[in-house]
């Protein structure tokens, strides 16, 4: 394929899209009003696809920690950690990080993204293989592709899967790396993390788990999937961002290894990206102190996804896990979910629009994600758009159909 060609192939993505007017790249927030809502097309929409699921970013300890950074400490680092030096910042918060969960290693990447990048092509070589869950976030099938590893899928969500392709390695599973995450972003489903980490051991591998999104949100602490299962102290490597749950920007990377430090002499991303601004990182850091000292917190977002799920469950649309933070309706056709999320924008409320390839299994999904900033009157305001977008449980629709 040529690089004009490839041009042509995105213009009719992006074409396909615009003739229904349902393009979120084309959505312009013009104004910021709180953490659940801003101005579009001069209206104001109630946001429920930001992934904001704490509801921090106009909390007043983050915006005082992040301008304080700021003033104290200039704009932005200029240049990476290896070229430039750390701030003192950066290693306090590695050091907390460490702390909350108990272990002797803990890194900072500048993205979430460049979080899972980075761990993979520092850890991995030629030759060597990864067994990763067949839904697994687009960074972890480029970390794996960019090493050079052999990287195999296993069905989703199935220990059993990863047990055969495990075996199929013969004395290759032994070393092996098993890749998991815990909340999966599309479908808002979990991972059965106490199964897949008993059938990597089983076999000698090692295990990492991507908490981008359950960081904060499961677990007695906040601590993730891996807490909640009762895995931290056998899982080799876990993952998360600071633009979810942390309000903030960047990633970090926590291991029972302290031989995980060596890999700031050998992972691109970590040698070669300008490191975190200060006032992210402060702002990081004060949402890590709210995940730990505000519970109620994550019991305001639980309460607001029960009651989304049964909203929406109660029309009869399909939707595609058990309540979690993130609730996704399946629409079978594309061109329905572009039409309906136009409908939806239009009644001032602002869902992930998610088609094929990024949505799994074929369908295209209206996807919401919960924040603890929601009112319950948000919740109900977000539940009757859906109802007058999709016509309710109205079985002519294609929408609609039973809870599932």
């Amino acid at each position: 394929m040529s690089i004009s060609d490839r041009f042509t192939e995105l213009a009719h993505i992006r074409d396909s899209l615009g003739s229904l007017a349902a393009d979120p790249s084309r959505v312009v927030m013009e104004k910021i009003l709180s953490p659940t809502e801003a101005m579009i097309a001069g209206k104001p929409t109630i946001l429920v696809g930001t992934n904001n699921y704490l509801g921090l970013t106009f909390d007043p300890d983050l915006i005082d920690a992040a301008c304080t950074a700021m003033t104290e400490q200039g704009s932005g680092t200029t240049g990476s950690r290896m070229a430039n030096g750390s701030f003192f910042s950066h290693a306090a918060l590695e050091r907390e990080f460490a702390d909350f969960y108990g272990v002797p290693s803990a890194m900072l990447f500048s993205t979430g993204y460049q979080t899972n990048l980075g761990l993979l092509m520092g850890l991995l070589r030629p030759g060597d293989k990864v067994v990763l869950d067949s839904h697994s976030h687009a960074c972890i099938y480029d970390g794996c592709r960019i090493s050079g590893a052999d990287f195999f899928a296993f069905k989703h969500n199935d220990a059993e899967d990863l047990r055969k392709r495990l075996r199929r390695l013969g004395p290759d599973a032994k070393g092996a790396l098993v890749v998991a995450e815990g909340l999966y972003s599309m479908l808002g489903d979990t991972a059965p993390l106490a199964d897949i980490c008993a059938v990597a051991k089983e076999y000698g591998a090692w295990l990492m788990v991507d908490e981008a999104h359950s960081f904060g949100i499961y677990g007695e602490t906040g601590r993730g999937l891996c807490e909640e299962a009762g895995i931290l102290d056998q899982v080799d490597f876990i993952t998360g961002t600071f633009s979810k749950s942390l309000a903030s920007l960047g990633g970090f990377c926590v291991s029972r290894h302290p031989e995980m430090q060596l890999l700031r002499y050998g992972s691109r991303p970590y040698i070669f990206s300008a490191s975190s601004s200060p006032a992210n990182i402060a702002a990081a850091h004060a949402a890590l102190r709210a995940v730990r000292d505000r519970p109620e917190l994550k019991e305001q977002l639980w309460a607001n996804a029960e009651r989304l799920h049964a909203g929406l469950s109660g029309l009869g649309y399909r939707l595609a896990s058990p309540p979690s933070p993130v609730i996704a309706v399946r629409v079978p056709s594309h061109e329905d979910a572009a039409r309906t999320w136009n409908e939806l924008l239009d009644s001032g409320i602002y869902v992930n629009l998610v088609v094929p390839p990024a949505a799994p299994d074929g369908e295209s999904l209206l996807r919401c994600s919960l924040s603890a900033g929601h009112s319950f009157e948000q919740i109900d305001r977000i539940v009757a758009a859906f109802e007058t977008a999709l016509g309710g449980a109205d079985a002519t629709r294609p929408h609609a159909a039973s809870a599932g």
